[in-house]
């Protein structure tokens, strides 16, 4: 689950991380009272305006801002809240600002170089420890660092039975060039940052930038947090920090009915059970000539409703062209999908495109033979093979 910078730097700041203080505001005018009370509690004459969206890249977007006068903060606030941000990560169609953080400056001059960082906290699947990545060249442009100069990501494996331990977090910030107080400030924010990615059951923690300021302070600029969701049984107070209005509806409605739905942009509906076949399903669909339109798995207890749910998810998508029903009959007889297919076509009404159901496991005859018993405009299929070919006989 994706959460909103303010709302992960809240977390953070839970965990003893330093962060950039803000308070986030949904109104111009309620922008201006953040901005001097953040002044009242730091001391800041200047404020930074932040778009709080699920998405990156927000300053190449024109979605950071910087305010010199309260007078400015207003006007800022009013252009930014209710904006359609683009950046590189929203699409074409970008996402729509309801709130703007307004943070305070953290720039100011001083004796010390002011430098920006990279650090993310994951875990790395292929040897199963948590890992933290870290680079001396944070800031806006780091997936290029990545790509053009992948000498300078740094790598430090956490042995999850024993946690960070001490000498590797001194490690990380001798690697980083630092030295007397911000080497002390760094060892103590690595230790509290992952202690935070590990207390919270967290799949992600990214802070670009993690800035050393000019008086040698090491805090969190920026933050990305992406909570796992089948941890969040275990912070239930985690789940007031979702936001609907950033996720796609059909995703929203396909959660309500216990179905895994992503949002995809071809021309032939998928509905499966079980993520591995679901993978399949779109490669079969890819070599008959079509295009993917979704993945859309109901898990292995398909029934009358949630196959309902699934044709009303998927056909409301204009390009949908097709719907490609593949189930494989372990857990669920086949015979019982198929009868669930049958009903959930009468409850949706006239369905616009031909349905393919590919059914194999307990009682696939039987199911195939109640689908061509239906007179509906539904067309079976045994194997992947047959299914593939009506696709493409369907589609063309």
């Amino acid at each position: 689950m994706n959460i909103h910078e303010y709302q992960g730097k809240n977390i953070l700041k839970g965990f003893g991380v330093a962060i950039q203080e803000g308070i986030v505001a949904s109104t111009p005018e309620k922008a201006v009272d953040a901005a001097k009370e953040l002044t009242r509690q730091t001391g800041t004459k200047m404020w930074v305006l932040k778009a709080q969206i699920h998405a990156g890249g927000r300053g190449k977007g024109g979605g950071v801002k910087v305010a010199k006068s309260i007078d400015e903060v207003k006007e800022l606030a009013k252009k930014m809240i209710g904006m359609t941000l683009v950046t590189h990560q929203t699409g074409p169609e970008g996402k729509v600002v309801h709130k703007v953080l307004i943070a305070e400056d953290v720039y100011y001059p001083g004796e010390s170089e002011i430098k920006e960082y990279y650090m993310s906290v994951l875990l790395n699947r292929e040897t199963g420890r948590n890992v933290i990545m870290y680079s001396t060249e944070g800031g806006m442009d780091i997936e290029s660092v990545a790509e053009k100069t992948p000498h300078l990501i740094f790598r430090e494996e956490v042995d999850p039975s024993v946690g960070l331990l001490g000498f590797q977090a001194r490690r990380i910030a001798f690697n980083l060039g630092l030295s007397g107080k911000a080497f002390k400030q760094m060892v103590k924010f690595v230790t509290a940052l992952y202690t935070a990615y590990d207390k919270t059951d967290s799949s992600l923690f990214e802070i670009n930038p993690v800035l050393k300021t000019s008086d040698d302070r090491i805090i969190a600029v920026d933050c990305k947090v992406n909570l796992d969701d089948n941890a969040l049984f275990r912070h239930k107070d985690y789940m007031e920090l979702r936001d609907l209005s950033e996720e796609d509806p059909s995703e929203v409605e396909a959660g309500k009915y216990g179905l895994n739905f992503i949002k995809l942009d071809g021309n032939v509906g998928c509905m499966v059970n079980g993520a591995g076949l679901a993978m399949a399903t779109m490669d079969i669909i890819k070599l008959s000539g079509g295009q993917p339109a979704n993945f859309l798995d109901v898990g292995g207890t398909a029934n009358a409703e949630t196959v309902e749910a699934g044709f009303r998810i998927i056909l409301k998508e204009p390009n949908v062209e097709a719907i490609l029903i593949n189930i494989f009959g372990g857990i669920v007889r086949c015979d019982r999908v198929a009868q669930g297919v049958v009903d959930a076509y009468h409850k949706v009404g006239d369905i616009p495109v031909p349905v393919i159901v590919r059914l194999q496991g307990t009682n696939a005859r039987e199911g195939k033979e109640l689908i061509d018993k239906s007179g509906l405009k539904v067309y079976s299929a045994i194997t992947l093979q047959e299914a593939a070919d009506k696709v493409k006989e369907l589609v063309g």
